[in-house]
């Protein structure tokens, strides 16, 4: 075989906790991810009380994909992607998980980034990040 078949989903896969960062931005509320602590070899990664200061937590600031998603999304596009699979962070939705209405500054965001895949003819693989609310 010398090329993928046309129907072949050529692409990349992410988690929203992995790559947003914004924890704060855009009415989001708090998730398990935003209190686990960075870990290394023989440390091991620490959900904490609440943000404790002096301890890292990684996905604070991630890749910063919730302000520079367009520029990666180009460039998932000059890479040939035809599929993007995220997840969608329940509490950017639902910020304290019981909420009577959706935040409309979460679902913005989330249409403009599917917006933005299709745009470049990515399809989107969407799947919800639903155990991390604290």
């Amino acid at each position: 075989m010398s090329k993928l078949p046309d129907h072949f989903l050529w692409g990349g896969a992410v988690a929203a906790h992995q790559l947003e960062g914004a924890w704060q931005e855009g009415g989001k509320g708090v998730s398990v991810a935003d209190v686990m602590t960075a870990g290394r070899h023989g440390v091991a990664r620490e959900i904490t009380d609440g943000v404790i200061e002096g301890k890292y937590y990684p996905n604070h600031e991630a890749i910063d994909f919730y302000h520079h998603y367009k520029e990666d999304i180009k460039l998932f596009a000059d890479m040939g992607f035809k599929c993007f699979r995220t997840s969608i962070a329940w509490t950017r939705i639902f910020p304290n998980g019981d909420d009577a209405e959706p935040n409309e500054e979460g679902l913005q965001f989330y249409d403009d980034l599917f917006d933005e895949c299709l745009k470049y003819g990515i399809e989107p693989v969407v799947t919800l990040s639903f155990g991390n609310r604290i």
